[in-house]
């Protein structure tokens, strides 16, 4: 049940997401002059259709991995009045890159609402208005459990949080490890909540032990409110978001690069560096199967205020890659076209087809190996 709730919420916070980015499109390409001639939710084949009074077919797809907008003459050589292609650069550059907007400007919204309600604090610098924020630390919670600890045989799971140990109020990490070290060999009431709803165990804890005499791993949370200057600190946190995430793609291709190069050394130190390069690499990307098997967890276990910052987060994602020169994105068609421009030559229907088809399939393959290897990690 778990699993088929972790689909449904995945299925529509993308579908959204995209949707919301083929929109941007579509209403820079009518208000520049470019017919749409379809804008379609999920992908063919079509389930449901409608022609608006706007002209616009609506379609709903059964494929629901987000949705499309079909222009009238998408290639760039097209020149007929309406065509995508009839448009100037500067039009064609807004076109292109309203979907990039539209997504960065979902992001700061849903951590604007945020920094109303509670944003988490998840970098070390993450920006606040002095006087206007206030820093509300969450019950300790506890990350990790050791197997055949205290702890696991006491019943306790990732997730829940501690509130009481011996009748001491736990309300740092220091407070818990404290009181665990006083308590070593003895047998204590631990009262914690899972879900909102407070339970009590008895937990017999170890004499000694490197891992703790508890055996779990724990963690505090912070979050960020503020009130007139919320708006503020969405936006710019977005900003702070955005350069984090560019710096991750950064690390990302650097920790790939040395990766097949070093593979390629007769060093056998090398080709060991190399395959944790690579290893690194694969665990920090995530495809669709991932952020499904992200986003309900997430839900179930932190509750609605994580599921929007992962949602804001995955937007966020969505324009910085889109925002990237890979063809067959957006960021990529516009690269293609600026090329040509400078290089004075015509971009003919056949040469962006061929540019286009070749960045899709490899932009395919790249997610069948992600799919694959997120598949992998849910199954372990």
């Amino acid at each position: 049940m778990e699993l088929l709730m972790g689909i449904i919420v995945g299925i529509i916070v993308l579908v959204f997401l995209v949707v919301v980015h083929e929109l941007g499109h579509a209403i820079l390409a009518r208000r520049n002059g470019v017919v749409v001639e379809e804008f379609g939710i999920g992908f063919p084949p079509r389930a449901w259709s409608k022609k608006l009074k706007n002209g616009i077919l609506f379609s709903l797809n059964w494929l629901p991995l987000g949705g499309f907008v079909k222009l009238q003459g998408e290639h760039d050589a097209a020149n007929k009045k309406g065509d995508y292609g009839a448009a100037t650069f500067w039009q064609k550059t807004r076109i292109l890159l309203a979907g990039v907007l539209i997504n960065w400007i979902v992001a700061a919204l849903l951590l604007t609402i945020l920094a109303w309600t509670g944003l988490p604090k998840i970098l070390p610098n993450q920006f606040s208005v002095a006087g206007d924020t206030t820093v509300v630390s969450k019950p300790i919670e506890i990350t990790v459990v050791t197997e055949d600890s205290p702890a696991d045989k006491a019943g306790l799971e990732t997730g829940d949080q501690i509130r009481r140990f011996d009748g001491r109020i736990i309300d740092t990490s220091a407070d818990l490890s404290e009181a665990t070290k006083d308590n070593r060999g003895k047998t204590v009431e631990i009262i914690y909540t899972r879900s909102g709803v407070e339970h009590r165990t008895q937990a017999t804890l170890l004499t000694e032990s490197d891992s703790g005499y508890l055996g779990v791993g724990s963690l505090q949370r912070e979050q960020i409110q503020a009130s007139w200057s919320a708006p503020i600190v969405g936006v710019v946190t977005t900003a702070q978001f955005t350069a984090v995430t560019f710096q991750g793609l950064g690390n990302l291709l650097a920790d790939f690069t040395k990766g097949v190069v070093f593979q390629l050394s007769p060093d056998p130190v090398a080709r060991e560096e190399a395959s944790a390069n690579l290893e690194k690499a694969g665990n920090s990307v995530a495809g669709p199967v991932g952020i499904l098997g992200t986003i309900f967890p997430a839900a179930e276990q932190a509750g609605l205020t994580q599921l929007i910052l992962l949602t804001a987060i995955i937007s966020l994602t969505l324009a910085v890659m889109n925002a990237l020169p890979i063809p067959a994105l957006d960021g990529g068609r516009w690269f293609t076209m600026a090329i040509f421009r400078v290089l004075k030559k015509p971009l003919t229907k056949e040469r962006e087809e061929k540019i286009q088809t070749v960045g899709f399939m490899v932009l395919m393959a790249l997610i069948i190996v992600v799919t694959v290897a997120d598949v992998g990690k849910l199954i372990k």
